[in-house]
């Protein structure tokens, strides 16, 4: 099984942790999910895209490496 990282624009509500899953808020002013599976990411995708969330980043981390990359901008 392959987990995800999903990375959007802004800060969510805890209320949405309901439909989307644990929910990080990061320094950067982005919110990070995790789905657990291909099919928990298409919900979370398909959710975001109903709140017309901006995407920055979809990615399946390596193991031991859940945190965030720089950008080299």
């Amino acid at each position: 099984m392959t987990a995800y990282e999903i990375r959007v624009e802004g800060h969510l509500d805890d209320h949405w942790s309901a439909r989307l899953g644990a929910l990080t808020r990061n320094a950067d002013g982005t919110t990070t999910i995790t789905a657990a599976d291909q099919t928990q990411l298409y919900g979370v995708l398909t959710v975001l895209r109903d709140l017309n969330a901006v995407l920055v980043e979809v990615r399946t981390p390596r193991e031991g490496d859940w945190g965030l990359r720089a950008s080299t901008g």
